[in-house]
């Protein structure tokens, strides 16, 4: 499976800007990493992305994006953020494997 940038998006959603050309704020290496940590918030926005839970403005932006960041393409993603986002990607499939199984499941087909 190509890793492509799908949980970052949970954690760098307001970095992404899905579909506005307004500036994003930059999410430093610490705020991802507290994000990633935040087990309840992971939780809320993988149960918002399958449908299964409420979303918050991260979540709504989640579900935006996923269908692009699941095919790997993000143009509107800097580098640092594609980065981070492997990162993340990477982090939610070695922690959250049922949840990121789903997702693929869901966003990429």
């Amino acid at each position: 499976m190509q890793i492509a940038p799908i949980v970052a998006v949970i954690a760098l959603a307001c970095a992404c800007a899905a579909q506005t050309q307004t500036p994003r704020p930059q999410v430093s290496d610490t705020a991802l990493e507290d994000a990633l940590s935040d087990k309840r918030f992971i939780q809320r926005q993988l149960k918002c992305a399958l449908g299964e839970a409420p979303c918050d403005p991260i979540g709504k932006r989640l579900k935006t994006l996923a269908p692009l960041v699941l095919r790997g393409a993000c143009p509107q993603c800097s580098p640092q953020e594609t980065k981070q986002i492997q990162r993340t990607l990477s982090y939610v499939q070695r922690n959250y494997p049922q949840q990121w199984a789903k997702i693929v499941r869901q966003y990429a087909g």
